[in-house]
């Protein structure tokens, strides 16, 4: 009877060990497969997440945020000629022309005007020169400051692409492709009350490298105050303010003439580059004292100010300068039928466009779905694996720390990497096979054709490479 006792408790206390052994099986088990379920989760929400992203929406991720809101360079941006927008109640809207003429024509001529438009969006971009050689677009940028009503100035460059005619050239250029630095700026304190600086490109030397600005300092409430003039050299990017020709035409009014100037109001207006030596500017001078202006002579000027000279006091006289530099006016409006035709090219190209893109979003779908399934397989295969792997080791009998269970269970993963390769080298082998019959099929019916499908080598090319 004791004997029975005996033989029941070892068979309780091994079938408990049994027990607790099973347990540990099947959470290991359980585990596995728990992971295997969240990996595949994921997958479907990327999934799901790539194919909801194909039309873009405000909802994104943290991280999706943080790569769209990285730095892009804009000097690598693609900047289309902007088209000219029809509103959808009219059903004709002339569309605007172009051309390009010469800027500082007739000579002396540009000036910038700050009108309402600045008052309200506090900041303009004005009419730009284009360079002689079309590489570049000069441009001020005028700000309005509320809180002194003051105006200041900015000249910027914009560089032009190449690869296009000359008026599509300017009509895709764009603020966003300007140089950060602007290459002259006015003074912009607030101090006085409704006073404007304003810089205004004059115009360029034949080559290009120069370029001649006038700046305007004065107040909206009593008129211009002095124009200075400055020369932009863009070897040296040094500007020269040529304020030795306001001296010069005061010492020799005072000197000569026994008057003042500085107790008159007078200006200067800066015309252009001389046409005969490109080193000077021709400069026009007024005085203001009476109903009419009185014509205070012709002067020159070389571009870095150290010399000055009078040419003429004969207020008929006509200087000859040259005019380089460029920009784009309105010329016209284009036929009505070809806007019609045009309108109807665009109607087809957007449906076209529209079936282009359910083509290309069903194609993205599709290549979405088989991503997916790619994934969902490789997780499902490592699954097998691991769960294959984990019943081996808990085949082999003995302690896991022992050095015989570890050698053992080394040589069965060495031994399994070995058979998985053979295998994926049978699915090579038998993908090559595939290949090579298409290829086979592919030379049958270049034979019928009479063609070949290996590129045969022109004789020239066999003769070149034999004398090589």
């Amino acid at each position: 009877m004791k004997k029975f006792f005996v033989l029941i408790l070892v068979l309780l206390v091994s079938a408990s060990l049994l027990e607790v052994e099973a347990k540990k099986d099947d959470l290991r088990s359980r585990e596995l497969k728990y992971q295997y379920e969240v990996l595949k989760d994921d997958a479907k929400k990327d999934k799901e997440s790539k194919i909801y992203n194909l039309t873009p929406s405000g909802y994104m991720t943290v991280d999706q945020y943080e790569a769209l809101s990285e730095y892009k360079d804009k000097s690598n941006l693609q900047i289309d000629i902007p088209q000219f927008q029809t509103p959808s109640s009219f059903k004709y809207v002339p569309k605007p022309l172009y051309r390009i003429v010469r800027y500082n024509d007739p000579p002396g001529s540009p000036e910038i005007s700050l009108g309402k438009r600045l008052y309200l969006k506090r900041q303009v971009n004005a009419q730009g020169i284009i360079s002689p050689d079309f590489s570049m677009l000069v441009y001020p940028a005028v700000y309005y400051y509320t809180n002194s009503a003051s105006v200041a100035c900015d000249l910027f460059v914009i560089p032009l692409e190449d690869g296009d005619t000359n008026l599509n050239k300017v009509l895709r250029a764009n603020t966003a492709k300007k140089l950060p630095d602007p290459i002259m700026t006015t003074d912009k304190t607030i101090d006085n009350y409704a006073a404007f600086r304003t810089l205004t490109p004059v115009d360029f030397t034949p080559d290009g490298s120069k370029l001649l600005v006038k700046q305007k300092i004065g107040s909206r409430e009593d008129g211009i105050w002095q124009t200075s003039i400055y020369v932009y050299d863009f070897k040296t990017k040094v500007d020269y303010d040529l304020f030795e020709i306001r001296d010069a035409i005061v010492y020799f009014w005072e000197e000569y003439m026994a008057m003042n100037l500085d107790e008159k109001r007078w200006d200067i207006y800066p015309i252009g580059f001389d046409k005969k030596d490109p080193n000077k500017i021709i400069v026009q001078a007024f005085a203001f004292t009476g109903e009419k202006p009185v014509f205070l002579g012709t002067w020159s000027v070389d571009w870095q100010g150290n010399q000055s000279r009078l040419i003429s006091f004969d207020k008929n006289y006509k200087p000859e300068v040259s005019v380089n530099g460029f920009k784009v006016i309105q010329d016209g409006i284009e036929d009505y039928d070809v806007v019609e035709k045009e309108k109807e090219l665009q109607v087809k190209q957007s449906k076209e466009m529209k079936k282009q893109y359910k083509k290309n979003k069903k194609q993205a779908i599709k290549l979405i779905e088989e991503e997916y399934e790619y994934t969902v397989k490789g997780l499902k295969q490592d699954y097998k694996d691991e769960y294959r792997d984990y019943k081996k080791l808990r085949s082999l009998s003995g302690n896991v720390e022992s050095p015989e269970l570890q050698s053992a269970y080394k040589q069965y993963l060495i031994d399994q990497a070995n058979k998985d390769i053979e295998k994926t080298q049978k699915q090579i082998d038998k993908k090559r096979k595939e290949i090579d019959k298409i290829d086979a099929k592919i030379d049958k019916l270049y034979e019928q054709t009479g063609d070949t499908s290996e590129q045969v080598e022109p004789e020239d090319a066999k003769v070149e490479t034999t004398e090589s």
